[in-house]
């Protein structure tokens, strides 16, 4: 699993993955940025600001902080999509950024990870043109969740499995009262992920739901892709579901036409179920490389080391604190000086 450096938090991994989408695209277009997390680092001001500064984004922007457990990057892709119809012209700029710690030596201790994904959403989209309907399911339960005075969740695990399954079915079920596709016209499936079997459980899960015959190689070809960077990085919360789709195009064969099915689950819980095709000469523009190398740089660290890591943090008291120069990325936490964070890049 991925541990944040001292110096890192979802602002730097923030802007480290939204970085080569502006140096490929430019700016100018850009006009909402919309930073999805559960690890907020303040209860006022959006972390997206500080992405907004550290990446140069223009004034004229708006920036907002979504929140609904690991459901929010999805919410932050539909706004978006809302916001581009208006305004097909404008770009909207999405990020997931998380940090997923929980207790030492408690049963989730063990599904932690930390990541961020961006994506630039247009009206002429490079990879996959998201479609209608979407399924959606809510219902009030406390399977996952943290107060305002803990720094680590708390969770509840098998009641969280449940409740995710029971999502599964009532986010599918609005998905086909609404018109949606049949389980066959979908090539793959990208699950939210909080550890990598889960997607294999939950696409059992829809199987059975949908009366269909369970084998497991079918499972395997509909999720098992999916997972290669979920499975080394750890639970990342609101990035889980899309670092399944960057997985996906990363290793599938041509995927040009085909349709992706996105389960996208936050606990307490809110799903959504819809459908993307795959557009064109997607494979000339993925970042696969990219993509392997930023989670190749990360550097082992031994038990002693993980558990002081995790148990680093800012002195509460007023003065300037200073962070250890750790991070292997382009963007680091230098300190905190009268409580104000400071960003800067490396």
């Amino acid at each position: 699993m991925s541990v944040p450096a001292a110096d890192e938090d979802i602002v730097t991994l923030a802007a480290t993955a939204a970085a080569p989408i502006v140096a490929r695209h430019g700016s100018d277009r850009i006009r909402t940025v919309v930073l999805a997390t559960e690890s907020s680092i303040d209860q006022a001001k959006s972390a997206g600001v500080y992405v907004h500064s550290l990446l140069g984004l223009p004034s004229a922007t708006r920036v907002v902080e979504l929140k609904q457990a690991c459901y929010g990057a999805t919410a932050g892709l539909q706004f978006a999509i809302g916001l581009v119809q208006r305004d097909p012209a404008q770009q909207v700029l999405v990020i997931a950024s998380d940090v997923s710690k929980y207790d030492l030596d408690s049963p989730g201790e063990a599904t932690q990870g930390a990541a961020a994904v961006a994506m630039l959403v247009g009206a002429d989209p490079g990879l996959v043109r998201i479609e209608d309907p979407s399924g959606l399911f809510t219902v009030d339960v406390m399977d996952f969740w943290r107060p305002n005075y803990r720094t680590t969740a708390l969770v509840d695990g098998q009641e969280s499995i449940g409740a995710y399954l029971q999502a599964v079915e009532g986010a599918w079920k609005d998905y086909s009262e609404r018109g949606g596709h049949s389980l066959e016209q979908f090539a793959a499936f990208c699950y939210h992920q909080p550890f990598t079997k889960m997607a294999h459980k939950a696409h059992r899960h829809l199987l059975n739901y949908c009366s269909h015959d369970i084998h497991h190689d079918d499972v395997t070809r509909a999720v098992g892709r999916t997972t290669a960077y979920n499975r080394v990085i750890g639970n990342s919360y609101t990035a889980s579901v899309y670092l399944g789709l960057a997985a996906l195009l990363d290793q599938a064969d041509d995927l040009t036409g085909e349709r992706i099915g996105f389960l996208s689950y936050g606990s307490g819980s809110v799903a959504e179920f819809f459908g993307g095709i795959v557009v064109a000469g997607y494979r000339d523009r993925l970042r696969t490389a990219a993509n392997i190398e930023a989670v190749s740089r990360r550097r082992p660290i031994d038990y002693a080391g993980y558990r002081e890591l995790h148990e680093w943090a800012f002195p509460a008291r007023r003065g300037a604190h200073s962070t250890p120069q750790q991070t292997t990325g382009p963007f680091r936490l230098s300190g905190i000086s009268g409580h104000k964070r400071l960003y800067r890049a490396c």
